[in-house]
């Protein structure tokens, strides 16, 4: 017959204290938001990619400045809502109204794709490598370095140009190497800083700033070609690089506990947060693993087709609004980036409403998808609208607006699925994830590139429907095998020694 001790007042005590213990190791506690360090990494992480994103966009809005258009196949005339028709044929507004003096190419609808195109094959090549090597020695090194990187080869672009094509296009390669660098090396970073339940919120702040950064290129970008000359459009933001690489160093850190100005309060919160999810030592990267799991698959796919519709949005929109509307490239430039105005807003409201859905009891797999299906598919099908509408002005701005401000959603969708499928590998998956999904980014201009050379009247309808078909077949696949819960694979491997 089995007995039971009862404890004594002392012991009960000493078992009640380690209960209590034990509880606030698995529970931690609250500590402030907004004003934390934490925060304040991502908001500092926002400021870098719109710098980034700055320099990976301002050549799609200096290119309306650097073509001499009056080489060029004339646009097919349409009637526009308020605004004159260049029914001449002739040079348009953009070519009339640029300060005297600066440099203009002979460029067909080809090599402007290459151009475009190029900056791409060096991001393709860094992304997962970039995301492993920050894993291993940190962001704020990897980072750094690309940040400072990309700005100086900005600063040599209109050199590069000036030298030929060649070697614009080698520059642009080079350059393509530190931003992938860059874009692929900062999400090592919220292995270490971001609390599980604010992950949504935290990483949609710092990816925000991709959405930020082509609205600043091409708003300021536009002014400053038609002001001073398309030239001071790459010294201003390769400067400005320059300087923030530097406050970068001094400001960012890769984890809490090696932060000097972080409050310990602050800094038990995140450690105790993650302490399930990363590891104390490296572990060999599970490849084979990932080659075979579906979830990893449905995550590059869908990146593959939300890329697609991110690089048409961003490479394509001031070439759209120039050849449907003929406006001088100063208003050009502001109806250009006032999509990506909106983007900036819904990607950071994207990710509080994520993280809400998540207190009310939703599965992390729905929000997910949630995320994904609502900036993917609304987006895509509004552009496939567009040709359609090439008669009202005020019409095609709006779609135009809503595409992309919608599309930033996927940030608290697909964007960081990686962190809940494997959180110790979470940056080298993105990196792979992004890496597949910048081959769009080569092949957008190009493509596109060649359907507006073959068929100038209808060669946007069929660039905006090749996307919408891409966009739809990523984002089937996502829904159908997606997951938010961490893999067999990307768990911890306890080594047992004999």
């Amino acid at each position: 017959m089995a007995t039971t001790r009862k404890l004594s007042p002392t012991e009960g005590e000493s078992k009640h204290s380690q209960d209590m213990q034990l509880e606030e190791k698995l529970i931690p506690r609250k500590v402030q938001s907004l004003c934390s360090v934490r925060y304040g990494v991502a908001f500092i992480l926002q400021l870098c990619n719109i710098i980034l994103m700055s320099q990976n966009t301002i050549m799609n809005i200096t290119m309306v400045a650097m073509v001499n258009n009056t080489d060029l196949q004339p646009q097919v005339n349409v009637s526009t809502e308020g605004l004159p028709v260049n029914s001449s044929g002739g040079p348009n507004k953009a070519a009339n109204s640029l300060p005297a003096g600066v440099p203009v190419y002979n460029w067909s609808p080809e090599i402007q794709g290459i151009i475009f195109g190029s900056v791409n094959y060096g991001i393709i090549l860094t992304l997962a490598p970039s995301g492993y090597l920050a894993g291993r020695v940190g962001t704020k090194r990897v980072f750094g370095v690309a940040l400072f990187g990309s700005s100086l080869l900005i600063l040599c672009t209109p050199l590069a140009a000036d030298l030929g094509l060649t070697v614009l296009i080698v520059t642009r390669i080079v350059h393509g190497i530190s931003q992938g660098s860059g874009l692929g090396g900062q999400y090592a970073l919220w292995e270490k800083w971001c609390p599980p339940h604010e992950r949504s919120r935290l990483c949609a702040i710092a990816l925000s700033g991709m959405a930020l950064g082509p609205f600043v290129a091409i708003l300021l970008g536009g002014f400053i070609s038609q002001v001073i000359g398309w030239p001071f459009v790459f010294y201003i933001f390769g400067g400005l690089g320059c300087v923030w690489s530097l406050l970068w160093v001094v400001l960012v850190y890769d984890d809490p506990v090696s932060h000097p100005w972080i409050s310990i309060s602050e800094k038990e919160y995140i450690t105790s947060s993650l302490a399930q999810q990363v590891s104390s030592s490296r572990q060999s990267l599970p490849i084979k693993d990932m080659v075979r799991s579906l979830p990893v698959w449905s995550m590059i796919l869908c990146s593959l087709g939300y890329q697609w519709l991110i690089t048409v949005l961003v490479v394509y929109t001031p070439t759209y609004i120039s050849s449907a509307f003929d406006i001088n490239i100063r208003d050009n430039g502001i109806v250009s980036a006032l999509p990506f105005l909106l983007a900036w807003a819904f990607g950071i409201l994207g990710g509080q409403l994520a993280d809400f859905l998540l207190t009310k009891n939703f599965r992390l797999v729905t929000v997910r998808k949630l995320a994904t299906v609502l900036g993917n598919l609304p987006s895509s099908a509004i552009l496939v609208a567009l040709p359609y509408l090439r008669s009202s002005y005020i019409t095609t701005v709006t779609f135009l607006i809503i595409s992309c401000g919608l599309a930033s959603l996927c940030q608290s969708g697909v964007s960081i699925n990686a962190l809940d499928i494997a959180p110790r590998h979470s940056s080298f998956l993105m990196g792979v994830a992004r890496g597949f999904g910048y081959i769009a980014a080569v092949l957008v201009p190009t493509v596109s590139g060649f359907l507006l050379s073959q068929d100038p009247e209808f060669g946007w309808r069929n660039i905006f429907f090749l996307l919408f078909a891409i966009n739809t077949l990523g984002l089937v696949f996502y829904i159908i095998f997606g997951e938010a819960d961490v893999q067999d694979w990307a768990k911890e491997r306890k080594v047992t020694r004999l």
